[in-house]
């Protein structure tokens, strides 16, 4: 699930952990190829804060797991820290079902002069 709330963060959620995402530290936390893939649609997403009607791509992340992330929901929040009209840097956080911060991740987003080839952005849909 994804959202723009006010126009000011991506906020990503997994409203339930399934047993196919878990596997890190024994069976119980999420494994950390599910949280790379949550990191990469946040921050790859955060273009559409600036304009939604541009393709964009992740071109670099870095992660960093502070907790096992554990529980039965995810949420991410990803926010701009800074860029040009071409490349965004990005951060986001990611939480358990109690808002404890698990993982945390920066980004680098290159932004394309190319429109979505059906005229709308999926961020806006």
């Amino acid at each position: 699930r994804m959202s723009f709330p006010e126009g000011r963060m991506v906020v990503v959620e997994l409203p339930e952990v399934q047993p196919q995402h878990r596997g890190g530290l024994g069976a119980s936390a999420v494994n950390g190829g599910v949280l790379s893939a949550l990191f990469d649609y946040a921050i790859g997403c955060t273009p559409a804060l600036r304009d939604p009607t541009r393709r964009c791509a992740t071109v670099q992340l870095s992660m960093s797991f502070e907790r096992p992330a554990t529980g039965n929901h995810l949420r991410v929040e990803a926010v701009i820290d800074n860029g040009g009209p071409s490349t965004l840097f990005a951060s986001a956080k990611l939480m358990d079902a109690e808002g404890r911060v698990c993982a945390r991740c920066q980004g680098v987003v290159r932004v394309s002069n190319q429109p979505w080839a059906s005229g709308e952005s999926p961020a806006t849909n």
